[in-house]
């Protein structure tokens, strides 16, 4: 298992090294309902029309193995234990990773990814309490090979508006219920926005945090401005190389 880790880390060098500068992964956290989709949407279209090449992910799910992990771990007739459930999105995660993210960040893409490792440190560890956040955080960095996001969105949001949001889309959808994860209650969605808050607030340099009341255009105009100074910051660095 060290070796593995190893070569794993050796990798994710490698990828961040022949990517250049126009590579990026770009996060995107917060509970449902708090309109990450539509700003992922909004987010890789600028970009794709800036002429950036950009690669879409979601967790859990981007590949074949994945996908089939997210039908278990959505599926509600399952009574999945907490670090059974942590375990579960950390091998979707990895072979995310592996077969996806990592060699789009080799090629140059952007990558853009519908939650990432924060959403573990707040689901299964705020929210669920499947083990300690500093355990978490050592156990992510193992799973990702020692990926961290240039930068994370989190739109926070109260949780009863987020749940009368996801209420709405549901009843106005194709007549889909509740997943398992959407139906552990309130009082977990509650931990898990306050485990958001404090990672945003322990690292602020990596985390913007957007308040998730506000339009759609206001919200999106901050996250553009935002990947603006980025790639310019970027950019500058490589070219003093």
């Amino acid at each position: 298992m060290r070796l593995l880790y190893i070569d794993i880390r050796w990798k994710t060098g490698l990828w961040r090294f022949c990517a250049g500068a126009r590579t990026m992964l770009i996060t995107f956290e917060g509970v449902d309902g708090s309109g990450k989709s539509t700003q992922i949407e909004l987010l890789v279209s600028r970009l794709e029309s800036s002429g950036h090449r950009v690669t879409l992910v979601r967790e859990p799910g981007g590949t074949a193995v994945s996908e089939s992990v997210r039908e278990i771990l959505l599926d509600k007739t399952h009574r999945i234990t907490p670090f059974a459930e942590l375990l579960l999105f950390s091998a979707a995660r990895a072979q995310l990773c592996e077969e996806v993210i990592g060699p789009a960040l080799a090629q140059g893409h952007v990558v853009v990814c519908d939650r990432f490792t924060d959403s573990t440190l707040a689901y299964q560890g705020g929210g669920r309490g499947a083990a300690p956040i500093s355990w978490l955080r050592s156990f992510n960095e193992r799973v990702t090979g020692g990926l961290v996001p240039d930068r994370t969105y989190y739109l926070a949001i109260d949780i009863q508006l987020a749940r009368r949001r996801s209420t709405a889309r549901l009843v106005g959808g194709d007549g889909e219920s509740e997943d398992r994860m959407e139906a552990s209650g309130e009082a977990f969605f509650k931990r898990v926005a306050a485990a958001y808050d404090e990672l945003a607030t322990e690292e602020p340099d990596r985390i913007l945090r957007l308040d998730a009341t506000l339009g759609v255009d206001a919200i999106h105009a901050q996250i553009r401005d935002d990947m603006a100074a980025l790639v310019a910051a970027r950019n500058r660095s490589t070219a003093r190389r």
